[in-house]
């Protein structure tokens, strides 16, 4: 049977995230809420706990997962050639359900999947999520779930899909948002969108210039 700890209040979520930072540094992995949906993690700089992270939910490593944040000075410190148009974006949608795809700092030390030199980051808007990454720092994290199935929008749906898989599940309550994130693509000369999701175009338009995603053919 597996255990959710107890991660809905500021008061109360200690005992728990202790557990989830003790085991992301053994290499173990766990299921976290977030503002959008709930997330698996693991320590984006041990690669063997982000394979274990991709095998969990049937994914390869042509698939890396995208990396958690606790704070937007992060950025600078994991992204290179930063345009101007994301700052922007950080400023007006983090924390919250932005994914912004940036090319990574080439000294960093880690093994996401095949990211052909790219790092996709986002901080999310949810207290226990950030309580957590202000003590272990970048997560890889991707949604919990089994690729191919639904999201999850609470822990247990994340456990009935993940199971043994995952060391440690935070239980947060239902994840507010239900809706992934959106992704801007920051690499090519202007900013596109490659998913629609929790942030419309409409609202990054708003703010900087932005390509929409390219449609599907017939």
């Amino acid at each position: 049977m597996v255990k959710l700890h107890d991660a809905r209040s500021e008061n109360s979520w200690g005992p728990a995230i202790d557990e989830a930072v003790n085991a992301l540094g053994r290499g173990g992995l766990v299921v976290l809420p977030t503002d959008t949906v709930y997330g698996i993690g693991a320590d984006a700089f041990d690669a063997d706990a982000v394979a274990a992270l991709l095998a969990a939910k049937g994914r390869g490593r042509q698939m890396p997962p995208p990396v958690l944040v606790p704070d937007a000075r992060t950025l600078d410190g994991l992204a290179v050639d930063v345009p101007p148009g994301v700052r922007d974006l950080v400023e007006a949608f983090w924390p919250g359900g932005l994914t912004i795809i940036c090319r990574a700092q080439p000294s960093l030390a880690w093994d996401l999947g095949e990211t052909q030199g790219t790092v996709a980051l986002r901080m999310p808007d949810h207290p226990a999520a950030l309580a957590l990454l202000r003590r272990t720092g970048p997560l890889a994290v991707s949604s919990a779930n089994r690729t191919g199935s639904p999201a999850t929008s609470t822990a247990a749906d994340a456990a009935e899909q993940l199971g043994d898989a995952v060391a440690v599940y935070l239980d947060g309550g239902q994840a507010p948002g239900g809706v992934a994130s959106t992704i801007v693509d920051a690499t090519a000369p202007t900013l596109r969108i490659v998913r629609q999701g929790a942030i419309g175009r409409e609202q990054l338009e708003a703010v900087t210039e932005i390509e929409p995603p390219v449609e599907a053919g017939p």
